[in-house]
């Protein structure tokens, strides 16, 4: 896959430097890379900053362009030790014959796991499978976005090749597909969208009944998929022209960092320690944050393994902390050592 390969190589150049170095703007805070100034990842950022407060952490929350920018940011000088990325990009990091990129991989860390955004993949009724994308001209998306990045991995994941990849935002490409200058197209988002919603809305079209009977969304729930990405479906009651519930798969948005146990210099302990009062905070305030930050936190299981990713072993303390000791504090050497021989040796009581 040529785009695929290209995309490849031009992120590998931004990281052939340096894994997670030591970040140099803005000292006196941990940055949070999220997405755009409307969108729900930096709503999720702003709602962790004010809990962040409780812990006397100074979380910057600032703008993206979405996943890949995130990792890039990350592993550059700027002050941006987390990023909230879709859990797939994890995936497309490791299928990479770089070793910079590789390396980046192994390195990433889930700090916590957020919500479920779904994969609709909406097409002409010539598309019953997966696999009859083969030669297709599929809408991937934008290039760097959440729907080219989770699209783009799926068809390399599943061995598939497009005839042609569309390159254009979701709107366009619904449009492309209802009037057959596209088979297919991907979208990732929290169901239900406007953008399929408003299908509907073509009611008072008086070709509505046959335009309608050309579309599906195709069912994803092949066993290769949900090696990285979770069960969903499509319903009915999220989008009444659909005349059947179809299963489908969810990639999650999740907070995620550099693995800041791996070295004991001052940096790295500096951003472990700050990373462990963020899951302090996280954790206790879980329960106001359903309440009043963005809806999706009710969706939000904090413990939740993720496909592929490893746990973050900084910010994850924090929970058995406080079920040992509610006085604990993230700046207690003591107790921090008490702890992590409680728990090595199995004596927590």
């Amino acid at each position: 896959m040529k785009i695929f390969i290209n995309v490849f190589i031009s992120l590998a150049a931004f990281l052939t430097t340096v894994v997670c170095q030591a970040q140099t703007d803005n000292p006196d805070g941990i940055g949070v890379v999220t997405g755009s100034s409307t969108g729900t990842y930096i709503k999720f950022g702003q709602d962790m900053a004010n809990a962040a407060k409780n812990e006397q952490l100074n979380l910057i929350v600032k703008e993206s362009e979405g996943s890949l920018a995130n990792i890039r940011r990350l592993v550059s000088k700027e002050n941006a030790a987390l990023g909230i990325v879709q859990s797939d990009v994890l995936g497309f990091l490791t299928r990479s014959q770089d070793k910079n990129m590789q390396r980046v991989a192994n390195r990433l860390r889930l700090v916590f796991p957020f919500y479920d955004e779904e994969v609709h993949l909406y097409a002409n009724k010539e598309i019953q499978t997966f696999a009859d994308l083969q030669g297709k001209r599929i809408v991937v998306g934008t290039k760097g976005s959440g729907n080219w990045l989770t699209s783009t991995n799926l068809l390399h994941l599943m061995g598939v090749e497009a005839g042609e990849q569309l390159n254009i935002d979701p709107a366009a490409g619904a449009t492309a597909v209802l009037t057959g200058k596209a088979d297919a197209m991907f979208y990732v988002a929290g169901k239900p969208v406007k953008l399929f919603a408003n299908i509907e809305q073509l009611k008072n079209n008086p070709k509505y009944e046959e335009l309608v009977k050309q579309v599906h969304m195709v069912p994803l729930n092949e066993e290769k998929m949900l090696s990285e990405y979770s069960n969903a479906e499509l319903t009915p009651s999220d989008y009444s022209w659909m005349g059947e519930t179809v299963p489908t798969i969810a990639v999650k948005a999740v907070l995620v960092s550099f693995d800041f146990s791996y070295k004991n210099s001052p940096y790295y302990k500096k951003r472990c320690g700050e990373l462990k009062r963020l899951g302090n905070a996280i954790y206790s305030s879980i329960d106001e944050l359903r309440k009043t930050g963005h809806p999706k936190w009710n969706e939000v299981n904090l413990d939740e393994e993720i496909g592929l990713w490893k746990r973050d072993k900084c910010s994850a303390v924090d929970v058995t902390a406080r079920a040992t000791s509610s006085q604990f504090t993230a700046n207690d050497d003591f107790l921090i050592k008490e702890l992590e021989k409680c728990i090595r040796t199995g004596t927590c009581q």
